[in-house]
């Protein structure tokens, strides 16, 4: 496994792959691996030739109040993951390779990006779509490996992709969770003792408003109410929001059926946590 800072080196490396004609998978990340990630990995490789897993916190996507600054950083101790994981190449620039100081050029994938996170958090997701356009770029893959927990990004990823007509296979991988059924994330390391175990009432909200509508309840209005005061019963969370969507478009549904989802946000003092459940009605 190499660990490559620079762009023109890396493409010095994919020159010499695709000149074998090696099929690469790509996982972009921020780092600070946990099983999530490590899941990604092993699906890039066993669909590919060769893995690159990029490491790269990007600025563009973070607010002025939110946690640039803290956002874990580990490199040492990701290599020591992706090698596990056999990965060939971790892409670990730095902000000014990716960002030169004369940078004008942004990615913005209009209205499915103002609604859920994109609400309170209004500049996130052009961010999002301009660093992953920049990767696919740097990187060349035939596949993306996305995971289904950042499920309002991968849906915005995906359009990009199609819109702007990117040579690249987009994968969607299930959420990985602890055994409690807390969604992984780098940022469940904020949390205090008491938030870490009010928590996983989030995704037993979500199951338990699954089954209610696998039981006949397709009222969104309904449901939605009463995740939400499952939530408030039973954590000290506040609620961003709760949503019944269409998981291909994202907007709003009143009456559940198609490829649905339940998402939902919730902050527990200066973590938000999302986190969401997929199912079909036909």
């Amino acid at each position: 496994m190499r660990t490559i800072k620079s762009i023109n080196s890396l493409k010095r490396e994919l020159k010499i792959i695709k000149s074998k004609n090696q099929t690469i998978g790509f996982v972009p990340t921020m780092g600070a691996f946990h099983k999530g990630h490590l899941s990604l990995m092993r699906n890039a490789r066993r669909d590919n030739d060769i893995v690159i897993v990029s490491i790269f916190v990007n600025p563009t996507q973070f607010g002025p109040k939110e946690d640039f600054e803290k956002y874990p950083r580990q490199i040492k101790i990701d290599e020591l993951f992706a090698k596990k994981e056999k990965v060939d190449i971790i892409f670990y620039p730095s902000a000014k390779e990716i960002y030169k100081d004369c940078h004008l050029t942004y990615v913005n994938v209009t209205n499915i990006s103002k609604v859920l996170c994109g609400r309170s958090r209004p500049n996130h997701f052009e961010g999002v779509t301009t660093i992953v356009s920049k990767l696919i770029n740097i990187t060349e893959p035939d596949v993306m490996y996305l995971g289904q927990k950042d499920a309002q990004q991968a849906v915005i990823i995906k359009t990009m992709v199609k819109d702007l007509n990117f040579n690249v296979a987009i994968k969607i991988c299930p959420i990985v969770r602890e055994k409690d059924g807390l969604a992984m994330s780098s940022r469940n390391s904020y949390l205090s003792q008491k938030h870490r175990q009010e928590a996983p009432c989030l995704y037993k909200s979500l199951k338990e408003a699954k089954k209610m509508i696998l039981a006949g309840n397709t009222n969104s209005k309904s449901i939605l109410s009463w995740v939400a005061s499952n939530i408030k019963n039973n954590s000290s969370g506040i609620i961003d929001y709760t949503e019944c969507i269409n998981a291909d478009t994202l907007m709003p549904i009143s009456r559940i059926k198609g490829r649905a989802m339940i998402a939902l946000a919730v902050k527990f003092r200066k973590t938000r946590l999302i986190d969401n459940i997929l199912f079909h009605l036909k």
